[in-house]
C-alpha cells in the first residue's frame, strides 16, 4: 500500500481543519520570523520601534507607554495605612454598627459580623506635602513622595478570596483561564524591544512571614491569547529565566546553527499542521536566544550609582527582595519593556497586624518611594504608569481577641480600600473618592475593578470596549463588558 495514500486516510478532524487554516498561519509566522522588519515608528519615541500589535492601535494619543504594577499579593490593610477614619479611632473596641454591615458577605473566617470589635489604627496617621495626604507612620518613604501620588479611596470588588481577588484585577474574571493585563497590552500595543520580552513579571516574599501567598502561573498568563504573550518571569535565584545559558560545551555558534536547524524543521511542520503554536514556539527560541546577551547585561548593577542604589534600601542588593525588583522594574522599562509586574506576598495579616504588617512595610516602603524617585529624575515618570495596591483591603473590625494585641488581625474586605497610581498621565498630589466615617463602604465616587482597568487602558491610548478577542464564539475583553474611564484622575 502506498504510504501517502494511507497518511491520507488516517488524517484527523483536527489535522484537516489545521491545514486549512494554513493561509491565514503562514502569514501569521512570517509577521513573526520578520519581526525585526515589520517595526513602525510610533509614538513610544525617536527610535524605537513598535515589534507586532494591532494595527488600529494606540486608538487615541496614550499619556503612558508603559506599566509598572506594585502588586500587593494578601491585601494591604487600608485602614492602616492610608484611609485615617477619627471615628474608627473613637469607636476602638465597641461592637460594629449593624448597619454597617448586614447583608455583607465576609469570608468564612469572619461568617456573621454581628458583634465584631472595632479596632482601631495601630499606627498614628499625619498629613504629608502640598496635597495633604494622609498617611500612617508605617509608610514614611511613601509619605515623602505623597505629592506625586493619586489616591484612590473608593476601590470596591466582589471577591472576599485571595486567588480569584488577584485574578479579578488582573484579567478581569474571578476564574483563571483569561489573558492577563499585560498579555492585553503586547497583544494590543506590540513590544517596543527585541531583546527583551514585552511582558516580566518578578516577585517576592518578605523572609519569616507566615502570611505569604501562593504565585499561581495564570496571575500572568495569556489565557486564550497565543502564548507568546504570557509573562516571562525573572526567578530570584540561578539563572534569571529558566534554561537561558547553554549547556557546557556549547557555544553561541552551535546554539545559533542548532536553532536555524531547529527553526526549518518547526516551519516544515507548521506547513503541515498550521497550528499558531509553532509558529509561538519559533518566536520563543529566537526571544530566548536574544536574551543570552541582553539578561546579563540587564542584570549587571555594576553600572548603578551608589546613591541611586541607597535610595532603594540595603535589600536592593540581595536578588529577588522587592527592592531588588524595583530597580530592575526601572531598568527593564528604560530597556523597553511594556509591562512589568511586581507581585509582593504577606499582606494577609489576619493575626499578625501588630507584628508582621511592620516587617512588610519595611520591606516594601523605600523601594516604592524610590522607584517613583528614580522615575521621576530621569524623566520616565511623566509616560510611565505605577500601579501600587491589592486585590482588596481589611476589615475595619478586628479578627481576634481585643484583649491579646500580639494577635490583632484584620480579615478580607473588599466594599471599600485604597490603591494608589502615579505618573503616566495620572494627576499627581490628589485623593479620588472617599469611604465611609469607618472606612468601611465607598460613600463618594465608587470605582469598580473594571473601572480602574478601563482607566489603565485608556491611559495607554486604548478604549477598552474595542480591544478584543474572539474565543469560543464571544468577544473577550479586559473589562468583560463593564468599566469606566475615571476621567477625574486624568490630567
Amino acid at each position: 500500500m502506498d504510504p501517502r495514500i494511507e497518511h491520507q486516510r488516517n488524517i484527523t478532524r483536527r489535522q484537516l481543519f489545521g491545514r486549512s487554516a494554513v493561509g491565514l498561519g503562514t502569514a501569521a509566522l512570517g509577521s513573526l520570523l520578520n519581526e525585526s522588519q515589520a517595526g513602525e515608528t510610533t509614538p513610544d519615541g525617536p527610535g524605537r520601534t513598535t515589534i507586532g500589535g494591532l494595527p488600529n492601535l494606540p486608538h487615541f494619543a496614550a499619556k503612558a507607554k508603559r506599566v509598572i504594577y506594585l502588586f500587593m499579593n494578601g491585601a494591604p490593610t487600608h485602614v492602616e495605612l492610608f484611609d485615617y477614619k477619627q471615628k474608627l479611632v473613637a469607636m476602638h473596641s465597641k461592637p460594629v454598627p449593624q448597619e454597617y454591615v448586614g447583608g455583607k458577605r465576609f469570608s468564612t473566617m469572619t461568617g456573621n459580623p454581628k458583634g465584631k470589635l472595632m479596632l482601631a489604627p495601630i499606627e498614628p496617621f499625619k498629613q504629608h506635602g502640598n496635597s495633604g495626604a494622609w498617611v500612617s507612620k508605617l509608610m514614611p518613604h511613601t509619605a515623602s513622595v505623597a505629592d506625586d501620588l493619586c489616591f484612590i479611596k473608593s476601590m470596591h470588588t466582589e471577591s472576599v478570596n485571595h486567588a480569584p481577588g488577584i485574578t479579578f484585577f488582573l484579567t478581569g474574571g474571578e476564574m483563571p483561564g483569561r489573558p492577563t493585563m499585560g498579555a492585553w497590552l503586547s497583544y494590543g500595543l506590540g513590544s517596543t524591544t527585541q531583546n527583551l520580552p514585552a511582558y516580566v513579571v518578578m516577585t517576592s516574599v518578605s523572609k519569616g512571614t507566615s502570611c505569604g501567598q501562593i504565585f499561581y502561573d495564570f496571575y500572568w498568563g495569556s489565557g486564550f491569547l497565543p502564548s507568546r504573550l504570557q509573562g516571562v518571569k525573572f526567578r530570584s535565584g540561578g539563572d534569571p529565566v529558566l534554561y537561558l545559558s547553554n549547556p557546557d560545551g556549547m557555544s553561541r555558534q552551535v546554539r545559533r546553527g542548532l536553532l536555524d536547524d531547529l527553526a526549518k524543521l518547526n516551519q516544515m511542520q507548521f506547513k503541515q499542521i498550521g497550528d499558531p503554536e509553532i509558529a509561538t514556539r519559533i518566536s520563543q527560541y529566537e526571544m530566548a536566544y536574544k536574551m543570552q546577551a541582553s539578561v546579563p547585561e540587564l542584570t549587571d548593577m555594576s553600572s548603578e550609582p551608589k546613591h541611586v542604589m541607597d535610595m532603594y534600601g540595603p535589600q536592593v542588593r540581595e536578588r529577588g527582595t522587592y527592592a531588588y525588583n524595583c530597580l530592575m522594574a526601572r531598568r527593564l522599562v528604560e530597556r523597553g519593556v511594556r509591562f512589568v509586574q511586581v507581585m509582593h506576598a504577606g499582606w494577609d495579616q489576619h493575626n499578625s497586624i501588630t507584628t508582621e504588617l511592620y516587617t512588610q512595610c519595611k520591606d516594601t516602603d523605600q523601594p516604592s518611594a524610590a522607584l517613583i524617585k528614580d522615575l521621576k529624575q530621569r524623566g520616565l515618570l511623566e509616560d510611565t504608569l505605577v500601579i501600587w495596591g491589592g486585590e482588596f483591603g481589611r476589615t475595619p473590625f478586628i479578627q481576634g481577641d481585643i484583649k491579646n494585641r500580639k494577635r490583632w488581625g484584620r480579615d478580607h474586605h473588599p466594599y471599600a480600600f485604597t490603591i494608589w497610581m502615579a505618573g503616566g498621565g495620572v494627576k499627581p498630589g490628589m485623593t479620588y473618592g472617599e469611604s465611609d466615617d469607618l472606612a468601611m463602604n465607598v460613600a463618594r465616587n465608587p470605582v469598580h475593578v473594571h473601572d480602574f482597568q478601563a482607566t489603565a487602558l485608556h491611559l495607554l491610548g486604548i478604549d477598552h470596549t474595542k480591544l478584543t478577542f474572539k474565543f469560543q464564539g464571544r468577544h473577550f475583553r479586559l473589562t468583560d463588558v463593564h468599566g469606566h474611564v475615571v476621567k477625574d484622575i486624568l490630567t
